[in-house]
């Protein structure tokens, strides 16, 4: 079955091939990684490399250069070693700064502000308000379980603290920028979004403005482009759970 399998799906023809997704995926134990790259058309994955530097591509760049694909755009997180080596191989393609990874980098920095001003509380009530809240400031607000009392332990929290409340209110905003009818009223959107972050007196939601405003070009490219990494979250989790 092993021969088999790999005399089929070794190398996957790149001949066709439009589209790619690039991601990394932490595997067993003392985070050991692999690069992933997926054929964002048909879903086949096209290569594994070990370690998630740009060097664990350079096999797959020699098979794309032979195989002469016309390779339109390139989906991946933020990640400065694939966007050089993408730059440097594929230097036509569109890069795609994947929106998922976007909302979990934000989701990261809006875990870290509440950390932060829990730290910072003066006194028990602000505590014990913030404690709780990790999970009810990362869930969307139409998911928030009232039977639980959730939107009202939100509410509080959220009145409690105006850094928390202006970051939670950016989340919702931070959306929009995929939800606009094309790109020119996007690039507004994300301009203004970072002019609020700034304007916040914030500075883990600067951070991420200024992070934002860097990578405008490959995150407008959406437009262009719909295309994602989401594809590949389906196929890094079957490989994870093979190798638990």
């Amino acid at each position: 079955h092993k021969r088999d399998l790999q005399k089929r799906f070794r190398k996957p023809p790149l001949k066709d091939t439009r589209y790619l997704g690039i991601d990394e995926i932490c595997v067993g134990h003392g985070h050991q990684y692999l690069t992933l790259v997926l054929d964002l058309d048909s879903g086949v994955i096209l290569f594994v490399g070990k370690g998630k530097k740009a060097a664990a591509l350079t096999p797959f760049w020699r098979r794309l250069r032979a195989s002469r694909a016309k390779i339109q755009a390139v989906a991946m997180d933020l990640s400065a070693a694939y966007r050089s080596a993408v730059e440097k191989h594929l230097p036509d393609a569109a890069i795609v700064f994947d929106r998922f990874h976007l909302i979990k980098l934000y989701n990261e920095k809006l875990t870290q502000l509440r950390r932060e001003l829990y730290r910072q509380a003066t006194d028990d009530l602000h505590k014990k308000v913030l404690k709780g809240t990790r999970w009810l400031l990362l869930k969307n607000h139409e998911n928030l379980d009232p039977v639980k009392g959730e939107p009202a332990r939100l509410k509080e929290a959220l009145k409690l603290n105006e850094s928390l409340a202006t970051a939670y209110y950016l989340k919702d905003d931070l959306k929009q920028l995929w939800e606009q009818g094309y790109k020119f009223p996007a690039r507004m959107k994300l301009y203004d979004w970072h002019h609020q972050a700034q304007a916040s007196g914030v500075r883990v939601l600067q951070d991420f403005a200024r992070t934002l405003l860097k990578h405008a070009h490959g995150i407008l490219a959406w437009y262009d482009h719909h295309i994602s990494t989401e594809p590949l979250e389906g196929t890094n989790n079957k490989i994870k759970t093979k190798n638990q």
